[in-house]
């Protein structure tokens, strides 16, 4: 999976629940990317119809680290919830 809008896909039981139920996927995406740019990558990548691109700016988080405990931060990224076209499906999220 190449591409300069999608980043990853994000695999956690939340996701895979959303595309069991809903056909909804999760990815990682750049920052900048808008909606529109994101259809076109995730439809023309896994040869899917998107019908809506749903985004979230995740805010970086505090964490400890390290032995004495020093404070760091994560780092800001943006998620992007795509839901496909009845019928359609990502392989990347079956569980087999």
């Amino acid at each position: 999976m190449k591409s300069k809008v999608v980043l990853q896909p994000i695999v956690s039981e939340k996701s895979f629940e959303l595309a069991e139920a809903n056909g909804k996927y999760c990815f990682k995406v750049v920052p900048s990317a808008n909606k529109i740019e994101i259809a076109n990558t995730i439809a023309k990548l896994f040869d899917v119809t998107v019908t809506s691109v749903k985004t979230l700016n995740m805010r970086a988080r505090k964490v400890r680290f390290g032995k004495n405990r020093r404070m760091g931060k994560r780092s800001v990224w943006k998620k992007a919830i795509v839901t496909l076209k009845e019928g359609d499906k990502i392989d990347l999220f079956e569980v087999k």
